[in-house]
Formats: structure tokens, C-alpha cells, sequence
């Protein structure tokens, strides 16, 4: 047996779980192992979908394609099957909102309902908490991983806390867990940026953080997603705050010298909720404007995309997460199911394609 990557720390209030292996309780999933409809609680509409609701896509290093579920695990999609793996053991919901990929070739899920955070060897799946949690990586192969109240870097062998300057107590905006944070970039300077909810947008230097709030023009406190773009410009995504009553702020913005540019004037950017931001291998930027379409921003202007197949099932545009195959296809996670990008519009890709 090979031995563990994992010799974790045991933080208070936190349950990780160290094994060579999997977990007891955790089992090995068949890479045939095929869901049937029975097993999809879905309106008449949704049958055949990947699922009612896709939250993340991911492609890994091998080409393969992942995309996480609301209730079915993760899809995989390899270019020939599609196959559903189930990191919660059918604990909880089997939700996987996040993916990421370590320099051993190891594939990280997280999620909530059970999930928590998963480590896949392509056999075995090991389970390190239950907690619900997020999972990234820095772009070295570094993993790291977020709950409610911590942050973790992957260091070699273990998982260490990586303390922020923040202090949830303070936070007066609303949010959905007050001072959650987690990685979502490193950039071409070796910065960190981490989201936060309702505490704005650290950068770590090595050294020093700066914090930026709306004091500082960001679009809310509450940032879902940061892109560096190949100028080496900054990209933001926020959301808005609802209680006690709808704040109308959240959009898209860049940071320009210590302060940020927002675009009120493109319908869907401004004043809204975004939830993906996505660089492809172009450099273009992709943005998913909540209830308008989708942008790509080519570094000059902005193109809208709202031509889609099923309008019945993401007429709404929740744009959830994007990726990109080595075919260069953009592949959408929709609240609604799973669309690939056809050069025009959206194109509604089921269990059963098409997927070319």
C-alpha cells in the first residue's frame, strides 16, 4: 500500500482523519458505475440530466472532465463514459461543489451533506473531514482547503492552518457564514488572494496582507471569485448582501492601483449576484451575469452569449462554474444541468450527450 500523503494536524473543533487508505465506512467506486434513473429526484423536465443542479466543473490533468452535483456526487467523463462516483458514501446530500487537482495527479473533492473534503488516488477515496468545506489549488499542485472558521495549506504530507488577519466578530455585513474565506488565486508575483464572505478581499504578499472592502470601491464585501487576467490586471466577482433588505451592490470589478473600476453601464455586471469568473486559454475572461447571459470579456470589450437550447431549464443564466477541455469546448455548470458552449449559445449536454 502506498503510504499516506496525510498526517494531519487535530485542530479543536475540527475532525480529520489520517489513514494509509480509505476510511472505514468509505468505499472504492467501480469506474462502471452507472447511476439509473430511478435514482434522480427530478421534475419530468430534468430527467436524463447530468443533474437538476451542476455546481462545479473541473478538468484534470489527463483530460478527463469532472462536473460536481447538488444530491449525485461527481459526473466523470473521460471521453468515451460517463461515470458517477459518490465521495459521501451516500452519507448526507453527496453534494461536490468544489475540485482540485494535486501535483501527485490525486483529485480533491468538497462539498456539504457528508462531503466535506475527499482525496481520490483514482481507487480509493479518503475522507478527512465531514465538515462542509471548499477545496483549491494555488497552482503548483499546493492544495488548499477552507471550512466555516479555518484555512488550510496542503504542505507535503499534511495539512497546516494558514491563520487570516480576520475577525468574524466584527463583520456588520451581512453574510451567509460571516469571514468564511478560501484560496482563489495565486498570481503571476507569487500574491495569494483569498475570498472571503462579508470581510472583502485579502492579498498576501509573503509578508503583509492588504485588505480591500467597499471603502476601497470593491463591489460588496462578499467576493465569489478572483482572476488575474494576462496583463496582470485583477479581476473580482462579488455578490450582494440580502438582509436586512436587497443592499444592490455586487457585480464585476478590476483592480486598478488601489482602487477598482466597476462597469454599471453592461446590463448583468453591476448590482447583481456573479458567481463565475473564468480565464480560458485564449485569455479571454468569461462571466456569468446572473439572469442576463454570459460575457466574454476579450480584453477590449464585452460580447453577450444568451442563446441557449433549453431556456426552461437555464433561461435563468445561474452560471454555477466553466471549464475548458483540450479541445478548447468551454463546459457550463448551470443551476439547471450541464451546457457546453457551442461558439454562439449553450447546448444542453444530458447523461446521454451529446458530448461532441
Amino acid at each position: 500500500m502506498r503510504p499516506s500523503l496525510l498526517h494531519l494536524l487535530v485542530v479543536p473543533g475540527l475532525l480529520l482523519t489520517s489513514c494509509g487508505g480509505p476510511i472505514a465506512g468509505t468505499t472504492s467506486t467501480s469506474p462502471t458505475d452507472q447511476v439509473p434513473l430511478s435514482e434522480f429526484r427530478a421534475d419530468p423536465d430534468t430527467i436524463g440530466q447530468l443533474a437538476q443542479y451542476v455546481v462545479c466543473a473541473f478538468t484534470d490533468s489527463r483530460g478527463v472532465r469532472w462536473f460536481g452535483t447538488m444530491g449525485h456526487g461527481v459526473a466523470r467523463y473521460d471521453g468515451k463514459t460517463l461515470t458517477y462516483l459518490h465521495p459521501a458514501d451516500g452519507r448526507g446530500g453527496d453534494v461536490v461543489s468544489s475540485i482540485a487537482e494535486d501535483k501527485a495527479g490525486h483529485l480533491w473533492f468538497a462539498g456539504h451533506d457528508g462531503t466535506g473534503v475527499v482525496r481520490y488516488d483514482g481507487t480509493h477515496f479518503t475522507q478527512l473531514w465531514e465538515e462542509e468545506s471548499g477545496v483549491s489549488s494555488d497552482g503548483a499542485g499546493h492544495i488548499w482547503a477552507s471550512t466555516a472558521s479555518e484555512v488550510f495549506r496542503n504542505d507535503g504530507d499534511r495539512l497546516v492552518p494558514f491563520a487570516l488577519p480576520i475577525d468574524r466578530a466584527a463583520i456588520t455585513s451581512y453574510s451567509i457564514v460571516p469571514g468564511r474565506a478560501s484560496l482563489a488565486l495565486k498570481d503571476s508575483n507569487g500574491n495569494l488572494w483569498f475570498r472571503t464572505d462579508g470581510h472583502g478581499l485579502l492579498k498576501y504578499d509573503g509578508t503583509d496582507f492588504t485588505h480591500y472592502t467597499k471603502e476601497n470601491g470593491l463591489c460588496s464585501n462578499s467576493v465569489n471569485q478572483v482572476v488575474e487576467d494576462d496583463q496582470g490586471r485583477i479581476w473580482v466577482i462579488c455578490m450582494q448582501a440580502y438582509q436586512p433588505m436587497m443592499t444592490n451592490d455586487g457585480g464585476l470589478c478590476r483592480l486598478d492601483g488601489d482602487g477598482f473600476t466597476t462597469f454599471p453601464d453592461v446590463e448583468g455586471l453591476h448590482n447583481n449576484d456573479l458567481y463565475t469568473l473564468f480565464k480560458d486559454r485564449d485569455g479571454d475572461l468569461w462571466i456569468g451575469a446572473t439572469g442576463v447571459g454570459v460575457y466574454r470579456y476579450d480584453g477590449s470589450s464585452f460580447t453577450l452569449f444568451a442563446a441557449t437550447d433549453r431556456p426552461d431549464l437555464n433561461g435563468g443564466f445561474g452560471l454555477q462554474d466553466m471549464t475548458q477541455d483540450r479541445n478548447g469546448t468551454l463546459w457550463c455548470a448551470f443551476s439547471g444541468g450541464l451546457f457546453r458552449f457551442d461558439g454562439r449559445g449553450f447546448v444542453n449536454v444530458m447523461r446521454n450527450g451529446p458530448w461532441e
